[in-house]
């Protein structure tokens, strides 16, 4: 996950992850990516601060944009970087967000775009992680919707057992759904 704060609320590894530092143009475009396997299991990964590890959560992949890359591009990307997953059939941007987070010693804003994928690749590694990303990554899990929806650890986007339960439900939304924002 290249130029993240990955171990965040919902960062690259961050609380949705980070952008940029605020005020620095604006809040960093990120791409995440909701991968569900053939059990419509989602792979989140587990972050936590690099300061003090006992704060930690759970998030979805993703990250920033690099130079010109679409957010398709980049969400591609960051899923094989950040857990070695290739094999991957790309669909709609279901949510829109805007979080702002500390982490590692910043506040970080961002606009994130959470795209639905698919695979049949369930191996997942960690080794094309940045050098911040392996002081605030410590593994990958696959959720049921039930696992989620009865966990008590924290995850990003905060309401992702309620939104996951409802597109395995309805099925993606018409158009991308704008989520409340989060500060944390």
């Amino acid at each position: 996950m290249s130029a993240d704060a990955t171990a965040g609320p919902g960062a690259g590894s961050g609380p949705g992850g980070p952008g940029g530092p605020c005020g620095l143009g604006g809040p960093r475009k990120v791409a995440r990516v909701i991968l569900l396997d053939p059990e419509d299991r989602v792979l989140l990964l587990h972050g936590f601060e690099p300061g003090d590890p006992a704060d930690d959560w759970w998030f979805t992949p993703g990250g920033g944009l690099e130079g010109t890359e679409t957010r398709e591009q980049a969400a591609l990307r960051e899923l094989a970087e950040e857990t070695g997953i290739t094999d991957v059939e790309l669909g709609p941007v279901l949510w829109h967000r805007y979080c702002s987070f500390p982490f590692d010693g910043r506040r970080w804003e961002q606009d994130e775009w959470y795209f639905l994928a698919r695979t049949t690749q369930t191996a997942t590694v960690l080794g094309g992680l940045t050098e911040l990303e392996r002081r605030s990554v410590s593994g990958t899990r696959w959720w049921t919707s039930e696992e989620l929806l009865a966990a008590h650890e924290t995850v990003y986007p905060t309401r992702l057992a309620e939104l996951l339960r409802t597109l395995l439900d309805d099925g993606p939304p018409g158009a991308p759904v704008n989520l409340a924002p989060e500060i944390v």
